[in-house]
């Protein structure tokens, strides 16, 4: 059975995606252990000379300036995590509880944590195992998130409550099953358990893989609608893309002109319409600016996942424990409100596009894609959902990072709401697949109708669009009369959703 060395420095999305999803389990580097051993026996040596140190023995936050006696290591650390425990519903996915915590497993495998080695081992044992603490998901600022990564700790130390195997149950009557022996904690443990941005981080690394995904969807349904209007297709030229020089532009329209290979649309010599509006026209490039604002963020991200956010710091090499910022997001949070007004410009012209369809001036076919005007309304109404979800993007894409509030007595002054930042963005997402499924109904019914009512009966899609195409048309047929069209939504939803639809745009 496969399994993911973890080391500290070399986790993937696609990694996290592995275990997150399909539940791959994981081994400690034993090089990365050593390390996690030396920071530890650091951190003994420190106390034992009591040379005064942040949440080792002195207190956290506000409490900064109160000292933690050694007799007293063991209970002050478990009431850290009682007191840290704060966090609101609704509660995380298992799937989203196994990417947060090999987050944290893999950035404590640095080094830089003092930790004591039985918690690391804890989290690779609580993956293994299949034993995902229940952890609410709103509560935190974005300075690490102390209020859900609380919840973790509660779990390893027995208590709480945990899914496990997907039953949920008390934490102790989990560990008891697992074979597995509550923690005790010691000196900086508490701290070490809470303090680190690995749920934004851990959420994160799913909601951008969605985000790669939806960029793959919008250009294929673009070319969908592409046939069924008919469309210019010269602003997909190769080389008037590479000209410009975008990467994200060039992917983007070589993945359209792949996905209409073979289309009708490369017969024509002189395209009908001379220049389609922007929504069209500009399609690859502005999904291209939303693949550039992902490859951006992939990147930053991919630091944050094998880089330390502890504070304080073990500096081995020093022999000290020092404070400092890299609890602070801030770059890559950045890019994700970024990701989230790209996201809205993809939204804006999708819908632009969908009211084209709709227009017979536009498309020479009939008003609201009818097959039976004055008889049949058809799509007639359909565009006020897609406004209302587009206003909610709209909103969403506005920044949250700039809203917060100075806390613990005024020591914490700065913030950036990573997770809800996140959040944001993985509702964008879930928006688009309604938007874009809803683009895509109207384009495949504006190919069937260019065949029925134009008599152009030789319409040859793309290899990728017919798949699309049949895909739609197995579980949706063709709008020949008025239905309830919010299950068709819920369908097209669905199927551009599904792994078998996400396949396709694979091969």
């Amino acid at each position: 059975m496969e399994t993911i060395l973890l080391n500290g420095k070399n986790l993937t999305i696609d990694k996290i995606l592995k275990v997150a999803k399909e539940g791959t389990k994981v081994e400690i580097a034993p090089e990365a252990m050593e390390l996690v051993k030396r920071a530890r026996k650091l951190v003994f040596q420190l106390a034992e000379e009591n040379v005064p140190v942040y949440g080792l023995n002195r207190g956290v936050g506000w409490n900064k300036d109160k000292k933690v006696f050694s007799k007293y290591f063991e209970e002050y650390n478990r009431n850290l995590i009682y007191a840290h425990c704060v966090a609101a519903e609704p509660e995380a996915s298992e799937e989203q509880v196994r990417a947060i915590m090999l987050v944290r497993l893999n950035t404590l495998l640095l080094g830089y944590t003092g930790i004591q080695p039985e918690i690391v081992n804890m989290y690779k044992e609580f993956l293994n195992h299949r034993i995902h603490p229940v952890l609410p998901l709103r509560g935190s600022v974005g300075e690490a998130d102390i209020a859900n990564l609380s919840h973790i700790g509660l779990a390893m130390i027995g208590e709480g409550e945990v899914y496990y195997n997907g039953v949920r149950m008390e934490a102790y009557e989990a560990l008891k099953k697992a074979g597995l022996k509550p923690i005790v904690l010691g000196p900086k443990d508490g701290l070490a358990m809470v303090s680190s941005n690995a749920l934004s981080a851990g959420l994160g690394a799913l909601v951008l893989d969605e985000v790669n995904n939806i960029i793959e969807i919008a250009n294929l349904v673009c070319a969908l609608t592409l046939e069924g209007i008919k469309g210019n297709i010269t602003p997909l030229d190769e080389k008037v893309n590479k000209i410009r020089g975008f990467s994200g532009q060039n992917y983007c329209a070589g993945k359209i002109r792949d996905y209409l290979d073979g289309s009708y649309l490369w017969r024509r010599d002189i395209t009908e319409s001379l220049q389609d509006p922007l929504s069209i026209r500009c399609a690859c490039a502005i999904h291209g600016a939303v693949k550039d604002s992902l490859e951006y963020v992939w990147n930053k991200l991919i630091n944050q996942l094998n880089s330390t956010d502890d504070n304080p710091c073990v500096l081995l090499d020093e022999r000290k424990i020092i404070s400092c910022c890299n609890f602070e997001p801030m770059t890559w949070v950045l890019g994700f409100e970024m990701l989230g007004i790209a996201l809205s410009h993809l939204s804006r012209v999708s819908c632009n596009r969908t009211i084209k369809m709709a227009n017979p001036s536009f498309t020479e076919l009939t008003r609201f894609l009818t097959p039976s005007e004055g008889e049949v309304i058809a799509y007639g109404t359909i565009q006020k959902t897609f406004a209302s979800l587009d206003t909610e993007i709209r909103h969403l894409s506005n920044p949250a990072t700039v809203d917060y509030l100075s806390l613990a007595g005024d020591i914490e002054d700065h913030a950036n709401n990573s997770p809800f930042v996140v959040r944001k963005v993985k509702k964008i997402v879930d928006n688009l697949r309604y938007i874009l499924g809803i683009e895509a109904l109207h384009a495949v019914q504006a190919i069937d109708l260019r065949k029925k009512l134009k008599y152009e009966e030789n319409i040859k899609l793309g290899k990728k669009t017919k798949d699309a195409y049949e895909m739609i048309r197995g579980e949706i047929p063709f709008l020949d009369k008025d239905r309830n069209l919010t299950e068709d939504i819920k369908k097209i939803y669905n199927i551009l959703k599904s792994e078998e639809f996400l396949e396709l745009l694979k091969n």
